[in-house]
């Protein structure tokens, strides 16, 4: 187990940066005529053979994987859609579908299916970021889901632990095997009690291991659990439970809701009437999972506690899982995606997915990075 505390770093840096920010000021004044033209070049070309400098910043596009939920009028689960039903739109240029999948179902290569069809030349690959994978490993995008579990166990959770954790446990036992769990918790710190595994037990005893802390940093650590989805290939979803406000983060929300639509993490959170009393903190719930296509539940009983759950397991059995390359787009900053029917389906159906993600610069070492078993 680790555990880390974000509060204290955060604090360090921020002290760093206002001791040192006259001095800092002055020099990047100077230095900013120079770098962002750099930058922007940079980001606008491949990565290129043979190239000596190392250290470059490259803004990356891939593939973009998307998490599609589609309901009908009364909240049911509309099952049976095929490709051609879906059109995306990134900035509004039309996109192609690179795979498909409904479910659990197995995933639809569907640019080889055009290859075999049409003889049609498949994109040339490129490096990965955003929450998007390697071309190679089309398979792992959909072959269930990697679930990361935090669990509120400040000290607003007293006295309802043990109702909150049976509901955790019976959430774990629900889901399929395709899926892979870590379970974290948090107070003050992040405390990571197992990592991400398709070990159902040892998932379980993390969970019987928590211990009830002190405040609740759940900003904090939303973002370490975030960061450490985004390492993942596949679908990546994030499953909060909270006890109550948030009272003790310097990360603000708004940041960490950024970062997940841009890696592809959706993000559910189940809180109970504490925090729905907060009025700051139920806007700021709802914002978050409607941004990166998953949903707030506010639970008053235990009873709805297990429901909410039972909701979240059914929702992710029924996502439609899409991804995309992107067509050329000299948009280098924040990217709107739009996801609806084609048809009549659009007037009859309501869908619901992330909208968007900004391009990420990444500092390459020269070196292929390896793809992540989804440890810290």
């Amino acid at each position: 187990m680790l555990c880390v505390n974000a509060a204290t770093e955060a604090g360090s840096y921020r002290n760093w940066t206002l001791t040192n920010m006259p001095r800092q000021f002055s020099i990047c004044r100077c230095l900013l005529a120079v770098c962002i033209p750099v930058f922007l070049f940079t980001a606008s070309v491949s990565h290129t053979e043979g190239q000596d400098d190392d250290s470059a910043v490259h803004v990356v596009v891939n593939m973009v994987q998307l998490n599609v939920a589609v309901t009908d009028k009364k909240g049911d689960y509309v099952t049976g859609l095929r490709p051609e039903d879906f059109v995306i739109t990134e900035d509004g240029i039309p996109e192609k579908l690179a795979t498909f999948a409904e479910g659990d179902m197995p995933a639809r290569d569907l640019q080889t299916d055009d290859v075999i069809a049409n003889h049609v030349t498949v994109p040339a690959t490129h490096e990965t970021e955003h929450g998007g994978n390697s071309p190679q490993t089309l398979q792992s995008l959909v072959a269930g889901a990697n679930i990361f579990i935090l669990f509120d166990s400040s000290n607003y959770m007293y006295r309802d632990f043990v109702f909150a954790e049976d509901s955790i446990t019976e959430f774990i036992r629900s889901l399929g095997t395709a899926n892979t769990i870590a379970f974290y918790s948090y107070s003050r710190d992040l405390l990571r009690s197992a990592t991400l595994t398709s070990d159902r037990a040892q998932v379980l005893r993390g969970v019987r291991s928590t211990v009830a802390g002190d405040s609740a940093s759940l900003y904090n650590a939303l973002l370490l659990t975030v960061k450490d989805a985004a390492r993942c290939s596949g679908r990546k979803i994030v499953v909060v439970f909270s006890n109550g406000p948030d009272n003790s983060s310097v990360v603000p929300p708004e940041d960490v809701a950024e970062i997940a639509q841009s890696a592809g993490v959706s993000i559910y959170i189940i809180s109970t009437q504490e925090a729905r009393l907060d009025a700051i903190s139920t806007a700021i719930f709802e914002r978050m999972t409607a941004d990166t296509g998953g949903m707030a539940y506010f639970a008053k009983t235990w009873r709805d506690e297990r429901r909410a759950f039972a909701s979240i397991q059914n929702d992710l059995a029924h996502l439609y899982s899409l991804s995309y390359y992107p067509k050329p787009n000299p948009n280098m900053g924040w990217r709107a995606i739009k996801v609806r029917l084609a048809g009549e389906n659009a007037k009859k159906y309501n869908l619901r997915s992330r909208n968007g993600y900004r391009l990420q610069p990444r500092h390459f070492s020269g070196r292929t990075t390896a793809a992540s078993d989804g440890k810290p």
